[in-house]
């Protein structure tokens, strides 16, 4: 069961590492956030999503890649999703729904002790 758990959570942060590269929209976004050097951060969270999603895709340094991408994913439910709260829970949660279900799973996995 926990390879499967590493599987969905090392597609999503490939394929979200891979579309940062691809997609002007989420560039945008990123400028739109008004943090320090987007471009920049963006390349850096890009990087850092798919270089730790292969690390948990081959089972190496699973622990120690999760860490960085629960760090990715407060800062984005932070960021995005909290301002939300505005609007209604229900709208707050329905969008924050992935971000909180993969803060879930890589807890999981930072926590696993394999045989």
């Amino acid at each position: 069961m926990i390879t499967l758990v590493r599987w969905a959570v090392a597609y999503v942060f490939i394929v979200s590492g891979i579309m940062k590269w691809m997609n002007q929209e989420l560039a945008d976004t990123f400028i739109q956030l008004r943090l320090p050097y987007p471009e920049k951060l963006m390349l850096a969270v890009a990087v850092t999503e798919v270089v730790c999603g292969i690390l948990i895709l081959i089972n190496k340094g699973t622990r120690l890649a999760a860490v960085p991408l629960m760090g990715i994913m407060v800062a984005a439910l932070i960021l995005t999703k909290i301002p939300l709260i505005s609007s209604g829970f229900m709208q707050f949660a329905f969008a924050a729904r992935l971000d909180i279900v993969m803060i879930l799973l890589l807890f999981v996995l930072y926590n696993h002790r394999g045989k």
